[in-house]
């Protein structure tokens, strides 16, 4: 535990260095304070309600949004093991898995690319109001937020990142300057069939080059498009045909479609369910 408060603490002085150095945070005569927010961005007003549990539109601004409370468990005030929480900061190192242990690491990139709200946790009452169950209860017996669908899309719109932000940030070996990360991310040939081939082996290139269509679509659903598929050989460009005459002549005397088929109607997808 010792050492956990340790990295703890560790990770909150880095994060308020890096606030302070892109200036987030003002220090002055050893006093740490938050900057002015640009009131310029529309989601300003937003992401300040939303993370004070307020309203930040309508009638009811500044308000915070009703919830369902049950009697607090004791339970929730015990610490965890493996959790360390210290100046509003939490680190969970519960939950960990092996190399070999593959469908454990495919669990836990799945918890950390999850979607912000999950359908089935989702519903709507009798009143229309959207009542979100949370997955856990809080601390003060929580169990429930009621809102109002424009409520919603506020909190929603809150969680919008900037322009050309990355989303995932890659630590450790897999870290973009890491000294190690050369001997495992594999890296692409001077010939891009190759890593395309069964049996190919991928040397270290002397610098990271980008995989053709081709192989991505082999990688990731395992479709070789640039292999035929009557006597194997591999395929290439030839032309880039884009007269229409010339396209219809072709696909008819293929006896293919000439035609794209019609547009269907677009399906209306409801994300509440009537409670």
């Amino acid at each position: 535990m010792a050492e956990l408060e340790g990295l703890l603490n560790r990770i909150i002085q880095r994060i308020v260095k890096l606030l302070t150095r892109t200036g987030y945070l003002i220090e002055e005569q050893g006093v740490r304070y938050l900057a002015e927010a640009d009131s310029d961005r529309a989601l300003t007003p937003l992401q300040a309600a939303a993370c004070t549990y307020r309203i930040a539109l309508g009638p009811r601004a500044g308000q915070k949004v009703l919830s369902l409370q049950t009697v607090p468990s004791r339970a929730a005030d015990s610490q965890q093991p493996g959790c360390v929480n210290a100046h509003g900061f939490s680190l969970h190192a519960a939950v960990r898995c092996g190399a070999h242990q593959r469908k454990q690491l495919e669990r836990l990139c799945r918890y950390i690319t999850r979607a912000a709200i999950a359908n089935e946790r989702l519903k709507r009452n009798r009143a229309g109001q959207v009542v979100l169950q949370l997955k856990s209860p809080w601390r003060d017996g929580t169990t429930h937020i009621v809102m109002s669908p424009l409520q919603l899309m506020q909190r929603l719109a809150a969680l919008l990142p900037r322009p050309r932000l990355h989303l995932i940030r890659l630590h450790g070996v897999l870290a973009p300057h890491a000294n190690l990360r050369a001997q495992i991310v594999a890296s692409e040939p001077l010939n891009a069939h190759q890593a395309c081939a069964p049996h190919a082996q991928t040397p270290p290139a002397s610098a990271p080059q980008r995989m053709s269509w081709g192989c991505l679509l082999k990688r990731v659903f395992d479709l070789d498009v640039e292999r035929c598929t009557n006597c194997g050989g591999r395929l290439k460009i030839i032309a880039a045909i884009v007269d229409p005459v010339v396209i219809t002549k072709l696909l008819t005397h293929l006896h293919l479609p000439a035609r794209a088929p019609p547009r269907s109607a677009a399906r209306r997808v409801d994300l509440f369910q009537a409670a």
